[in-house]
């Protein structure tokens, strides 16, 4: 699944990023690499894709988050916060 497709208030996980490799490294510096949990604050299917991963908020447009693959997070609660099972 493609971070754009994804639900508000879901806890997944980073599967394969597609970008141009100046923007992968560039989300590599802010933490976002394969492996990493994100949780979908707001992704209204129209504009940004606002998600929050390691303490932060980030806003990502339908280009980028179309270029994301993810795959829900196993082992985690699927409420906001992401509490642990």
């Amino acid at each position: 699944m493609r971070l754009k497709e994804g639900k508000d208030h879901q806890i997944y996980e980073v599967l394969d990023m597609h970008l141009e490799p100046e923007l992968e490294r560039r989300m590599g510096a802010l933490g976002l690499t394969v492996g990493t949990r994100i949780e979908i604050v707001n992704n209204q299917k129209r504009g940004a894709v606002i998600v929050k991963f390691r303490g932060a908020r980030f806003a990502f447009g339908r280009r980028i988050a179309d270029q994301i693959q993810i795959k829900e997070a196993a082992g985690w609660k699927n409420t906001p916060g992401g509490a642990r099972r």
